[in-house]
């Protein structure tokens, strides 16, 4: 015999069975198709191209992918301590280890700045290399959702500091922890791709 267990306060037994919401994941999903769709076309740009691709990696600067790896990595850590911290009912652990993640966030978009000047000043510009082309758009189109990314962070932060979050309902804290770790799974294939594959 089953018994049936009520759904916590404030919160539907299909919301309590996925983590997030509806449309965090409506969104995810497009995220990834759409670098599903730009990882296509770097295969196909790779097949046809293979001499741009063959020296392409070694144009970047590498320190700068691993550096921007190691944040995202370490931001996606703190995301998932910040959502344990909630469960607990640790709302000003949970809004300080959200902080944490968003000053990763930054942190990334610093270094990828940094490294678009250090690319522009060493000629890595997209004129007729499609290894360059590709990897401007991809890392480009990567950048933005990690903005979009920063901007859910801070409203989940602002939320959490106002008290909006308890254990029992925190679905706006998962979707922001939840973007952030597809935004990183993202670059986990993205990294490979461009900075190590020869």
């Amino acid at each position: 015999m089953e018994l049936a267990v009520a759904p916590p306060a404030g919160r539907s037994m299909l919301a309590g069975s996925v983590p997030g919401n509806r449309g965090i994941w409506v969104g995810i999903l497009c995220e990834l198709t759409e670098f599903a769709l730009m990882f296509v076309a770097w295969a196909w740009f790779r097949f046809n191209h293979p001499e741009d691709f063959r020296a392409g990696s070694a144009m970047l600067l590498t320190g700068a992918g691993i550096a921007n790896t190691v944040v995202m990595l370490t931001s996606g850590y703190f995301a998932v301590r910040a959502l344990l911290a909630i469960r607990r009912g640790e709302s000003r652990a949970a809004s300080n280890w959200l902080i944490g993640t968003l000053v990763g966030g930054i942190g990334f978009l610093l270094i990828k700045a940094w490294e678009f000047h250090w690319n522009i000043e060493h000629g890595v510009v997209g004129t007729g290399n499609s290894f360059v082309a590709m990897y401007y758009y991809l890392t480009f189109n990567h950048l933005v959702h990690v903005v979009w990314g920063c901007l859910g962070l801070i409203w989940a932060i602002l939320r959490c500091r106002f008290g909006a979050y308890s254990p029992d309902d925190h679905e706006g804290l998962e979707a922001a922890t939840l973007y952030w770790h597809a935004t990183d799974l993202a670059w986990i294939v993205i990294f490979p791709l461009l900075y190590v594959l020869r």
